[in-house]
């Protein structure tokens, strides 16, 4: 019988787990523009996408609302008319910060929608990369999956005049890390961050920035995942490590032990940063993680268990608060994990105010390098929330 009800109990807390709410939103207000387009409520909780399920459709009763049914948990959300191209934005077209829904029973949310992204003309882009970044390779070769990619690299202010060695910070996504030019949904400003650091004493490092290519879900992923396919992952790491960081050392004054080898990104790139720091311990010895993608690597706790015994990195976690609860708990249950197993330093934040997003990385990026590149760390910093 005492075995009945402790499986009872499991399943009550399974179901529960999974228990699932019904959300409507109904759709108060919205532009004369192109009145006949079908909306869609797109988000974390449809990976982004405009389907058929999150339709906006006129009810019975006369209003148009979209409704769905959907775990307890913190999500992020826009309305677009099918593409991101056509996504709402503030008044006269300037920029919306995504909605933000905390679900934790039957819920009903009234949506006005002020602007569509396509009604307006947008600003022409501009160069905003300082005179310390320049273009590497337009296609440097990666041998281990015959493509080409294009390398970025900031060197600090004085790098032409001297003769001092550098730590070196490898950066994924390339295109988003110096020139708004270049990048889809706004810059880092990595340089601008480390020029104004630099002048203020603190230390100076070079930046490798690798731009993403068509197979980034890919490359970024150790492990095979449903909807994006094989993960090159392990490859990717290879090119890095074996190949690109070769070059760098022999062609720029770094500093090459693991102390001085970093590697950071954000979302995928957090978690291909984490695998790099994990599967290569003697090569990379500190990283940023920033809004790691660890749902779409189911076995990267398990991972950490087996492996975290051999590292001594120091590693930086961020994860905004709005980007939701799960993904939050998976971050948590890796960097809990990580610091049981090994003898790492770990710094972690969840800023409440934040979300999944260049703005929010480039906020943090100053507390990631200034708490990576200080000496004297010995423990933990807690996580702020």
């Amino acid at each position: 019988m005492k075995k009945l009800w402790s499986l009872f109990a499991l399943l009550f807390v399974l179901v529960s787990a999974q228990a699932q709410h019904r959300v409507t939103f109904r759709l108060l207000q919205r532009p004369a523009s192109h009145s006949g387009d079908s909306i869609f409520v797109s988000g974390s909780f449809n990976r982004w996408k405009a389907v058929p399920e999150f339709a906006f459709s006129r009810s019975s009763g006369g209003t148009i609302q979209c409704t769905a049914s959907l775990p307890a948990d913190d999500y992020e959300y826009k309305c677009i008319r099918g593409s991101w191209d056509k996504v709402e934005t503030g008044t006269g077209g300037t920029f919306k910060a995504n909605r933000f829904l905390r679900l934790q029973s039957d819920t009903v949310i009234d949506v006005s929608i002020e602007a569509w992204r396509d009604d307006f003309p947008p600003e022409p882009p501009r160069h905003t990369v300082s005179d310390n970044v320049r273009v590497m390779d337009t296609a440097f070769f990666i041998p281990q999956l015959n493509r080409t990619r294009k390398i970025w690299v900031y060197l600090p202010p004085g790098y032409e005049k001297g003769n001092k060695q550098y730590p070196v910070l490898y950066m994924h996504d390339g295109q988003n890390l110096f020139d708004e030019f270049y990048s889809g949904f706004g810059e880092w400003g990595v340089d601008e961050c480390l020029d104004s650091l630099i002048a203020k004493g603190r230390p100076a490092s070079i930046v490798v920035g690798i731009e993403n290519g068509p197979r980034r879900f890919n490359e970024y992923n150790p492990f095979y995942f449903e909807r994006f396919g094989e993960g090159e992952g392990d490859a990717y790491i290879d090119f890095i490590a074996n190949t690109l960081k070769p070059y760098i050392d022999g062609h720029y004054r770094t500093l090459r032990t693991k102390e001085h080898t970093l590697i950071a990104g954000s979302s995928m790139g957090g978690l291909i940063s984490y695998y790099a720091i994990l599967r290569k311990p003697d090569v990379f010895g500190k990283g940023g993680i920033f809004s790691p993608a660890f749902w779409t690597a189911g076995a990267i706790k398990s991972l950490t268990d087996s492996l975290a015994s051999r590292m001594t990195a120091k590693v930086f976690f961020y994860m905004g608060g709005k980007e939701g609860g799960s993904y939050i708990q998976d971050m948590q249950d890796v960097q809990e994990s990580l610091g049981a197993g090994s003898s790492s330093m770990i710094y972690s934040i969840i800023d409440p105010e934040s979300g999944h997003n260049e703005p929010a990385w480039r906020k943090w990026f100053p507390e990631f390098y200034n708490w990576i590149m200080a000496d004297g760390f010995n423990y933990v910093v807690k996580t702020k929330e």
